[in-house]
């Protein structure tokens, strides 16, 4: 980076809503229970709260499907509600980031509404409509448009008997996709944008958005995708994924959105699925204007079998470390990096990458944290992360309630598939993980509600929450703390260059950091075992030899607990030393 952005030794916390803390006994997560539990927040240390959607909208997809980008969903409280916890954010120093889905709408949107009326219609090219492809009977299989298949599976068209047209959804039929090469619809989304940073919001984390150019052929249809053989559903993403405009509607949103608000300190944050590093380096590189940083999904996407994401297999460490370390390399010198394990997508890093047993809990989430903090780049916390949450092990499909995950289970019934095989694959990394109510106390429901909550909350939280950690120095409640006020006092930390070690190591991450003169070594054992350190290069070794432990998550009252570093290891033990 050319000159040192605010949010470069910055830490962002996401709150998801419905199931962070309930404050009318609903048994939903709402806006006052946020208000109520802001003070939590703040004690990380944090900087930024990222709040998942809370607008107007049918809750097919728990929010992401919004009706009314301009109001807040009843759900979850009042427009004034929202301005109370915005008002409180900035009382206690937090930037407030609000969730925006502009690839898609719901169906229950008035543009849709206006836009399915018929062909006429002055919004219908707001949306993507077409006709039932050439010889073939809308409605029937294979007339489809393309055959491209859903994120949430299935085709992602819908017919729409009335107008005789299919409209696009790359998610659920419920979940339209907006026509972004219509300039009115962009100009309607920039004008809805400013009136959010009007009303105190400090930027956005744009979901899903480098779908929203799709690759448009001269005559205005789209393409097929590869398919298998014998299959007519294949692989859209060719065409929807960075498409040929992507650049220029983000530039041309960093204009006509955040360049309007001289003197602010925004952030913009794109999710994009399937970004490659050369692809995040030209979203992220300052002189291109277009965001801040990237949300990648590579690290998170392995684990999986020919059958996709509920196939799973045991993610290879090796990957696993050589992924975030490219990425490390990849955005060394232009662009910037998002740092996370999880957010409300994804399952609980403890059970997914580390040891969620009660032996190793606390030593491989905190070991964990240590790896992703001290890399270069804006981390992320997702609640509950904090303090260590599990994965809840569902019983049968039934306790699910996440769309992506039913959906499969129905389709793997539809076709023969084995429903057990993809139960397993939901109990892994089902998005409903991450979606249990946050464990404040050990109370009935977790204290998160005094009425009967939409998702029960974790078995385990009468030892896993945060009452009983927020005054223990050597929980990873703790150990969190420690991490953040260390990117915070420590330029090293947040801007120092980065190099990895022993890459081929499967248990032992290793890695310095480096700005000038001052140097940090970061050695983390993510095993069960003791573990000799090897491979670090003879230099490296002789620095450390009488190294000063500046962090460790192996601790006694607070304090690390000295260690034998760089030489060996306990089980799941973190160091980071200074020469």
């Amino acid at each position: 980076m050319s000159e040192q952005k605010w949010w470069s030794n910055a830490v962002v916390y996401q709150i998801y809503p419905r199931s962070f803390a309930d404050g009318n006994g609903d048994g939903v997560g709402d806006l006052p229970g946020i208000l109520a539990h802001l003070d939590h927040v703040a004690s990380l240390g944090v900087d930024v709260v990222w709040l998942s959607p809370v607008y107007r909208s049918p809750m097919d997809d728990n929010g992401y499907d919004i009706s009314d980008y301009e109001h807040v969903d009843p759900l979850f409280g009042t427009d004034a509600d929202l301005d109370a916890v915005i008002a409180r954010c900035h009382e206690l120093g937090l930037k407030l980031v609000m969730d925006l889905v502009v690839n898609h709408t719901s169906d229950e949107h008035e543009w849709f509404e206006q836009s399915r009326r018929g062909v006429d219609d002055p919004k219908r090219d707001w949306y993507w409509w077409a006709p039932p492809r050439a010889g073939h009977v809308g409605g029937q299989p294979g007339a489809e448009p393309t055959n491209w298949t859903s994120f949430f599976s299935g085709s992602t068209w819908e017919w729409d008997e009335a107008s005789g047209e299919y409209y696009l959804h790359l998610f659920s039929r419920r979940q339209p996709d907006l026509n972004w090469e219509n300039p009115q619809v962009r100009d309607a989304v920039y004008a809805m944008m400013n009136r959010w940073l009007d009303r105190g919001v400090d930027g956005f984390r744009m979901d899903v958005v480098n779908l929203i150019s799709k690759a448009v052929r001269p005559d205005g249809t789209l393409p097929d995708g590869d398919a298998a053989p014998g299959e007519f559903l294949g692989d859209g993403m060719p065409f929807t994924m960075n498409g040929p405009r992507i650049h220029e509607f983000l530039h041309e949103m960093h204009e006509r959105v955040f360049a309007g608000h001289p003197g602010r300190e925004l952030i913009t944050v794109g999710e994009m699925p399937g970004v490659t590093i050369d692809e995040a380096r030209k979203f992220t590189d300052p002189a291109r204007a277009e965001v801040d940083m990237v949300f990648q999904f590579e690290h998170v996407g392995l684990g999986r079998g020919p059958n996709g994401k509920f196939d799973t297999v045991d993610v290879d460490p090796l990957e696993l470390k050589d992924s975030l370390f490219r990425w490390q390399e990849g955005l060394a010198d232009v662009g910037w990096n998002s740092l996370y394990w999880c957010n409300h997508d994804q399952p609980r890093p403890v059970s997914r990458f580390g040891d969620d047993s009660d032996e190793h809990r606390v030593a491989s989430a905190t070991a964990l944290a240590t790896i992703l903090h001290l890399q270069r780049g804006t981390p992320y916390v997702y609640q509950g992360e904090e303090i260590g949450m599990r994965n809840v092990p569902f019983a049968t499909i039934d306790d699910a309630q996440d769309i992506e995950s039913r959906n499969a289970y129905a389709d793997a019934l539809a076709n023969g598939g084995d429903p057990g095989a993809v139960l397993e694959g939901i109990r892994a990394v089902g998005r409903d993980n991450a979606r249990t109510p946050m464990q404040w106390t050990s109370g009935a429901h977790a204290g998160f509600t005094t009425g009967t909550p939409w998702l029960p909350a974790g078995p385990d939280h009468d030892r896993v929450n945060v009452a009983a950690q927020d005054d223990d120095p050597d929980s990873v409640l703790a150990h969190y703390r420690r991490l953040i006020a260390l990117r915070h006092e420590d330029d090293t930390v947040a801007l120092g260059d980065f190099t990895a070690l022993a890459p081929r190591d499967p248990r032992v991450w290793a890695f310095t950091r480096r700005r000038g003169d001052d140097e940090l070594l970061v050695l983390a054992n993510c095993s069960g075992d003791d573990v000799e350190v090897e491979g670090l290069p003879e230099e490296v070794v002789a620095a450390y030899a009488d190294a000063r432990l500046v962090l460790g998550n192996r601790t006694r009252g607070g304090r690390p607990e000295p260690t034998a570093a760089p030489r060996r290891l306990r089980p799941w033990e973190a160091v980071v030393l200074r020469a």
